[in-house]
C-alpha cells in the first residue's frame, strides 16, 4: 500500500519520497487513516516500527488546512534526545510545508526557547520539565492546542515523569484529540490512556513487550571480571560497522570507551555525565558513520534513532525485562536486520531468565574456542582493531551455522549467530 493511498497532502508525499519512505510501516498504516479523521490514538508497538511517523504525518496533514500564528500540536517525549529527533523528522516531513516546530527541551539555554515559543509555532516538541517551567512563566501558552502526542508513555512512567504529564494535560483546555505512542502497555499506562483516550483506535503491531523482527540475538556466558576482555574480542574479531554497547553505569561507559578507543576505533560517549553540547556532538558524529562504536548507558535505549546500528551489546543483564526489549530496539529498525548480543555473568542467570519469559523464547549461548575464559586479560593485543583478519566467518560459536543469507532469521530462535571474522 504506497502512502498516497492514505489520502496525505501532496507536499507530504513529495517529502515522503525525498527522504526515502517506500511504504507505509504496519503500525503507520493502522495509525494514519484514524488520525487523520481526528480520532483518538492509542499504538503500541515494538521500538523502531516507524511510530514516529505515524504521528507525524496526519498531524501535519491536517494542520495545513488551519490558519498559522498559534501553538495547536503538543508532543511531549520523555528524554531530549528523542524530543530532538522527533523535532528533525518534524522538519523533515515538513519541509514543503509551512508548518513550523520548535524544540523545548532541557539541557539547552532557556532565552532561545522563550523566544521561538512567544512566536507561536504550530507545533512544540517537548520534554515535561523545560515545558513546565515555560508554563509556569506564562511563557509557553498553549490554550490553542488542540492535539495532543505522549510518545514513548511507558518510558515516562518509568521515569517519573507522570505527574508532570498530568499537569501538563490539565492545562490544555482545547485539547480534541490525543495520541498515545508506547513500546509496552504496562498497567499504569493502560489506565492513563482510558482516562485521557476518547473512544480510541487501537493499534497492536506485535505481542506486547516482544522484539522486533529481524533481531538476531544470542547470549554470551563468561565470568563478571572477563566481560570487558570479551567484548574487545568481539569487537577485533568480528565484522560490525556499526555498533551499540551498553553499560550499567555512567562511570563504566566512560572507561570502557576509553579502552575500545585504544584499540583502534572511533569511539562515542553516551551517558549523563556528558553536556548537552558533547552529547549532541555524540549522537551526530555515530548517526554520520564518523564513530563506529557508541558506549552509552540506559540513555540510550529509547532516545538514540540511527538506521544503520549492525548490533547492539549489553555488557550488562537490565533488572527490568523491557529495558532489553528498548536496547536491542536500536537496531534492525524499519524492517532492517541486525545482532543483539548480551554479555551474561553466572549470578544474572535469573535476571537473563526474565528477560526470555519476557520475549517467548530462550537466547542462544554462545561459546568462543578462540577466547580464554580463564584469563583475566584478551590475548589480541591493542591496536588490532584496525588491522582486522582475512578470511570468512569464525567457525567455532557452538550452535548450527548461519543460513547462506548470513543472518539466521528473526528473533534468534534458529540457532546463535556466528561471529563474522574480519
Amino acid at each position: 500500500m504506497p502512502f498516497k493511498s492514505l489520502g496525505l497532502h501532496p507536499s507530504l508525499i513529495r517529502a515522503i519520497k525525498e527522504l526515502g519512505y517506500t511504504e507505509p510501516t504496519p503500525v503507520q498504516a493502522g495509525a494514519i487513516p484514524p488520525a487523520l479523521l481526528g480520532k483518538d490514538v492509542m499504538a503500541t508497538a515494538q521500538t523502531g516500527t516507524g511510530k514516529t511517523a505515524a504521528f507525524l504525518l496526519p498531524i501535519l496533514h491536517r494542520l495545513l488546512a488551519l490558519p498559522r500564528g498559534m501553538t495547536r500540536v503538543l508532543i511531549v517525549s520523555p528524554t531530549r534526545e528523542l524530543a530532538e529527533q522527533i523535532e528533525d523528522v518534524c522538519r523533515g516531513l515538513g519541509q514543503h510545508t509551512p508548518v513550523k516546530s520548535i524544540l523545548v527541551v532541557g539541557g539547552r539555554p532557556m532565552g532561545p526557547q522563550q523566544r521561538a515559543v512567544r512566536t507561536g509555532p504550530d507545533v512544540i516538541v517537548a520534554t515535561p520539565g523545560r515545558l513546565l517551567d515555560l508554563m509556569n512563566q506564562g511563557i509557553a501558552r498553549l490554550d490553542r492546542v488542540t492535539t495532543l502526542v505522549l510518545d514513548e508513555a511507558d518510558s515516562m512512567l518509568d521515569m517519573g515523569f507522570l505527574p508532570d504529564v498530568r499537569r501538563i494535560i490539565s492545562r490544555l483546555p482545547s485539547r480534541e484529540q490525543t495520541l498515545m505512542f508506547s513500546a509496552t502497555m504496562p498497567p499504569t499506562i493502560a489506565s492513563l490512556a482510558k482516562e485521557l483516550l476518547r473512544n480510541p483506535a487501537s493499534i497492536q503491531i506485535g505481542r506486547r513487550s516482544t522484539t522486533a523482527v529481524g533481531i538476531t540475538q544470542a547470549a554470551y556466558p563468561v565470568p563478571e571480571h572477563l566481560k570487558t576482555a570479551l567484548l574487545r574480542h568481539l569487537l577485533r574479531e568480528t565484522e560490525m560497522p556499526s555498533v551499540l554497547v551498553f553499560t550499567r553505569t555512567k562511570h563504566g561507559a566512560k572507561k570502557l570507551a576509553r579502552l575500545v578507543e585504544a584499540d583502534g576505533f572511533t569511539v562515542a560517549e553516551l551517558h549523563s555525565n556528558r553536556t548537552p553540547a558533547q552529547r549532541t556532538k555524540a549522537m551526530e558524529g555515530f548517526r554520520r558513520g564518523e564513530c563506529q562504536v557508541m558506549v552509552a548507558t540506559n540513555i540510550a535505549a529509547r532516545g538514540l534513532d540511527v538506521d544503520h546500528i549492525t548490533h547492539v551489546i549489553s555488557t550488562d543483564v537490565p533488572d527490568v525485562p523491557e529495558d532489553y526489549v528498548h536496547r536491542i530496539g536500536r537496531t534492525g529498525r524499519a524492517g532492517a536486520e541486525g545482532d543483539a548480543f548480551i554479555l551474561v555473568a553466572p549470578d544474572e542467570e535469573g535476571s537473563l531468565a526474565r528477560i526470555e519469559r519476557q520475549v517467548g523464547h530462550r537466547l542462544p549461548r554462545v561459546t568462543l574456542p578462540d577466547f580464554d575464559y580463564s584469563s583475566t586479560a584478551p590475548k589480541a593485543s591493542p591496536g588490532a582493531g584496525k588491522k582486522g583478519r582475512p578470511g570468512g566467518r569464525s567457525q567455532g560459536a557452538q550452535g548450527p551455522p548461519r543460513s547462506p543469507g548470513g543472518r539466521s532469521g528473526g528473533t534468534g530462535a534458529k540457532g546463535p549467530p556466528h561471529p563474522r571474522r574480519r
